[in-house]
């Protein structure tokens, strides 16, 4: 990358910076339990609005793998989420009735709150359908993976979003609060992905998968990303970009090999595809607060009349995170 164009970036850094800052006044602090933060903690950061329903496992989910502070902003919840996160000793929260679109989709919230709060913390952003693996998991705490890429100098570890669906009409099974997802989305696409490199910013673009393949089958140019880089080592100079699909500096999104060997990578089980995404769907579709002119969600609102069956003959059934690695999706590199 030449000198004009590392200088652009840094500039536009600048400005996400700023406008953070700037949109930090949209937050009220809520309920403040940042004093019970001890130095090396984990965090993570989550904006939300009508997820009561998901929280209760969300929460202790994280907390197994060895979460020790959540940080939330609740977007004008009115179903009880806004109330039951108030109420957590782990939690520190923040509210806000402002635009979600015009907040860069919570982005500046939580880069105003990760620049705050999160400096040489290791941070891990997600949304409360978002399940992050990684290699070990079901033997080593996320502190363990954290360790080991201080050790090895390495500031930010990736995910590919995998989105699980259920065997059948997806409103067929009822999803309850404190229920682990993963017993009915428990379905997956092993193939069906393109890459390709983003020059500007240097992270990969990845996209496929049932979304692709039923919601944009006739525009899969259009389908959501499934790269993201939710795992950072924060520093007060960092930004994420757009969403965690990347971050600035340009260096943070390099989790990948260009020399023909694999970085150690995650994934992130994307369980949307519950009986409650219909009902999500149509309620997000009109408040039109989502990317593009809500061109995914029109999409989903659409497909989800008809109660879709996202499940083919190609559906893999879910095992662990070994299966994953077997299959191409994530990489336990030279972590050993």
């Amino acid at each position: 990358m030449g000198a004009w164009q590392s200088y652009r970036l840094r500039l536009q850094r600048k400005r996400w910076r700023i406008r953070a800052l700037r949109k930090s006044r949209e937050l009220k602090l809520v309920s403040d339990n940042t004093g019970k933060i001890r130095a090396g903690d984990l965090f993570v950061f989550s904006t939300q609005r009508n997820e009561m329903v998901r929280l209760p496992y969300f929460l202790d989910y994280y907390r197994n793998l060895g979460i020790n502070h959540f940080f939330f902003v609740d977007n004008d919840s009115d179903d009880g989420a806004f109330e039951y996160l108030a109420n957590q000793p782990d939690v520190s929260l923040w509210h806000s009735k402002a635009s979600y679109k015009r907040s860069r989709f919570g982005v500046d919230w939580l880069n105003y709150l990760q620049r705050k709060y999160a400096h040489e913390h290791w941070a891990l952003t997600v949304d409360p359908d978002e399940f992050f693996l990684y290699p070990f998991c079901d033997t080593r705490p996320l502190r363990a993976l954290t360790d080991w890429l201080d050790a090895s100098s390495i500031k930010s570890f990736s995910a590919m979003l995998l989105d699980m669906y259920p065997k059948g009409p997806i409103n067929n099974q009822p999803y309850q609060a404190g229920q682990n997802p993963l017993e009915i989305a428990q379905w997956f696409d092993s193939g069906n992905y393109t890459i390709k490199r983003n020059k500007r910013f240097g992270n990969l673009w990845i996209q496929g998968g049932p979304r692709a393949r039923v919601f944009f089958d006739q525009m899969p140019q259009k389908a959501p990303a499934l790269n993201k880089i939710p795992l950072v080592k924060w520093d007060r100079r960092y930004t994420y970009v757009s969403s965690t699909h990347m971050l600035l500096p340009r260096g943070l999104n390099l989790v990948y090999d260009e020399w023909g060997g694999e970085k150690a990578s995650g994934i992130l089980l994307h369980t949307k595809f519950l009986d409650t995404f219909t009902s999500k769907a149509t309620e997000e579709l009109e408040r039109k607060q989502h990317y593009a002119a809500s061109v995914e969600y029109k999409a989903y609102a659409a497909a989800a009349q008809d109660n879709p069956d996202l499940w083919c003959k190609w559906s893999e059934k879910y095992i662990n995170w070994r299966q994953l690695e077997i299959l191409g999706l994530m990489s336990k590199g030279n972590w050993a």
